[in-house]
């Protein structure tokens, strides 16, 4: 039996960091041995918010390429390919975007938030407007069985299977609808307690060196009631314990128990946290400084995926305009 199809993406915004890892990245590792995988990277979804400044694109597609296959993705095992050099994408969500009602598009909950959260930028724009229906393209090109996402993203998953039911509807049945793959993901907060993201300026990213990740640990915020190393410490408000939760998980209920008796001080936790980190950090890194080398090879890996993917798109592509009757 054929493995079923998965497919997700990324947009190339900057260095991908542990909280972009263990929200997506881990997971994808996981999916390429028991799916037929297709993994992205977005270089025109990053234009929908950073289209006024392209400079860096380049830089950041060939970075994301060196960071995926450093975190494990096999192009032996999954398609990994750039979104732009299938041109078919944009043919089959300017198609989408003939049929799909002003109405979703505006509904959808990511829209509305973005709008809110980057007042700063200009993204009153058809693009960013239309974003979901190059995403339901991105997914129904490869007719995808499965879309690894968290239950946030479950309403623009949504969004695709009703541009994908409007279509079977209006003209005759060609595309299937994307199920859910609901992944479990691990939450790290920034090294300031807060989100991580590249804009609070709080991540760990691949791209730090041995020495700047221990010295971002050392910096994390902590209990701020605790004041002496020997007074009983709050765990469920220390950064330095979600990181624990996640790299010293074989022994978390002995921190926790040291951290509220006060037997361990901050410091002496994050110098443990060091040591446990930079082991799962450093062999990603220096595999990831590798590849970049040769940034030529990585971007010939990319093109053959692309390639490769572009096989499936021309075909389905094919069958919608066949269905549209605009096959001539």
């Amino acid at each position: 039996m054929s493995k079923k199809i998965v497919l997700s993406g990324a947009r190339p915004t900057g260095e991908i960091h542990l909280g972009n890892y263990f929200g997506a990245l881990h997971n994808w590792v996981k999916l390429q041995d028991d799916y037929d995988c297709h993994f992205f990277i977005a270089d025109w979804h990053a234009m929908t918010t950073g289209y006024e400044d392209t400079s860096q694109l380049g830089d950041y597609v060939t970075s994301l390429m060196a960071d995926f296959i450093a975190c494990g993705l096999d192009p032996e095992k999954a398609t990994i390919f750039l979104q732009s050099e299938v041109m078919e994408h944009a043919e089959l969500f300017l198609l989408f975007a003939m049929n799909t009602p002003l109405s979703w598009l505006e509904r959808c909950p990511t829209y509305k938030d973005q709008l809110n959260q980057l007042k700063e930028k200009d993204i009153t724009t058809y693009g960013f407007l239309g974003y979901p229906c190059l995403q339901a393209a991105d997914i129904l090109i490869y007719n995808a069985d499965f879309v690894p996402v968290g239950e946030d993203q479950l309403p623009h998953l949504e969004l695709t299977r009703e541009i994908a039911r409007r279509f079977n509807h209006l003209y005759q049945p060609i595309f299937s609808e994307p199920q859910p793959l609901l992944t479990e993901t691990k939450v790290l907060p920034g090294t300031d307690g807060r989100k991580m993201s590249k804009s609070y300026g709080n991540t760990i990213s691949f791209a730090d060196t041995p020495e700047v990740v221990a010295k971002k640990v050392m910096s994390m915020l902590t209990d701020p009631a605790r004041i002496r190393k020997d007074d009983p410490g709050h765990p469920e408000v220390c950064s330095v314990f979600s990181f624990h939760k996640v790299f010293s998980a074989f022994e978390i209920e002995h921190i926790e128990t040291q951290c509220r008796r006060g037997e361990i001080g901050c410091v002496a936790c994050k110098r443990k946290l060091q040591k446990r980190l930079l082991a799962f950090h450093q062999p990603i890194h220096e595999k990831r400084t590798e590849l970049l080398q040769d940034k030529a090879g990585l971007r010939q890996v990319l093109r053959q995926g692309s390639e490769k993917a572009g096989l499936k798109a021309k075909a389905t592509l094919k069958a919608a305009k066949r269905a549209m009757r605009i096959d001539y």
